[in-house]
């Protein structure tokens, strides 16, 4: 039941993403790569954050913003039963 439940759990985790598009950024597919990326850790089930995770952008600033809770942020967030959490941000720009 537990590997059940976990695995449920691991495969839905996708379906916490935002996507923001900043500047001219179009969400045609094509020459994207990953600007810069990071973690942005939080306290409390994510009521209190650690710090503020700041990230380069590209100079012209047309990027998208992606935030998502994958994998690693849902094992992170399990083994301490929520009291730590993590969310990964990435900056994706075109070439």
């Amino acid at each position: 039941m537990f590997f059940a439940t976990v695995s449920i759990a691991a495969l839905l985790s996708s379906c916490m993403m935002t996507k923001t598009s900043v500047g001219t950024f179009k969400e045609t597919r094509g020459n994207e790569y990953t600007y810069s990326k990071g973690k942005q850790w939080w306290l409390f089930w994510g009521i209190v954050p650690i710090g503020r995770t700041n990230l380069s952008t590209p100079t012209d600033g047309s990027c998208q913003v992606i935030t998502r809770y994958n994998f690693v942020d849902f094992l992170i967030s399990g083994v301490t039963a929520g009291i730590l959490t993590t969310e990964t941000i990435r900056i994706v720009a075109k070439r």
